[in-house]
């Protein structure tokens, strides 16, 4: 009778095992992040930074009226800057994908995904860095210009 419950138990295991993995937690961006190695989630943390203080230093140029001071070498910096920090976390992340493909064989492609998801997660957050950048820029140097003019 045992051995009748238990062969039942691990039958119904078995069964169950394949949907349960199949169950697991969609990938998402949040999960993207969260699941990235803490030296990646340091360069995704400054490239939203990098965003935040592109435009906050283009609100305070325009706000400054005729006083226009500081900030226009960080934008053009980041108009190139940006685009290569999040094409060197992905390739970084490329790297730590190859290395753990290496180690662990895996018998399925599906693994391979969050690493690439995490790749093109880092390249849209340098591109959208440097377009902000560039948006930025062109704010501030159009004031700048029109300050010049009326000179």
């Amino acid at each position: 009778m045992f051995r009748l419950v238990s062969r039942l138990s691990l039958g119904t295991i078995t069964a169950v095992a394949p949907a349960a993995a199949f169950a697991q937690a969609k990938l998402t961006p949040a999960l993207v992040i969260a699941d990235a190695a803490p030296s990646l989630k340091l360069v995704m943390l400054v490239l939203v930074a990098a965003i935040i203080a592109a435009i906050a230093i283009t609100v305070r140029k325009v706000s400054q009226g005729p006083h226009l001071a500081g900030g226009s070498t960080y934008l053009s910096a980041l108009r190139l800057g940006g685009p290569l920090v999040g094409l060197l976390g992905a390739s970084y992340t490329g790297l730590l994908m190859a290395i753990g493909l290496a180690n662990i064989n895996p018998s399925s492609i599906e693994v391979i995904w969050p690493g690439v998801a995490e790749m093109m997660f880092l390249v849209a957050l340098g591109l959208i860095a440097g377009v902000v950048a560039v948006v930025c820029n062109g704010i501030v140097e159009a004031r700048i210009d029109r300050a010049v003019l009326r000179s």
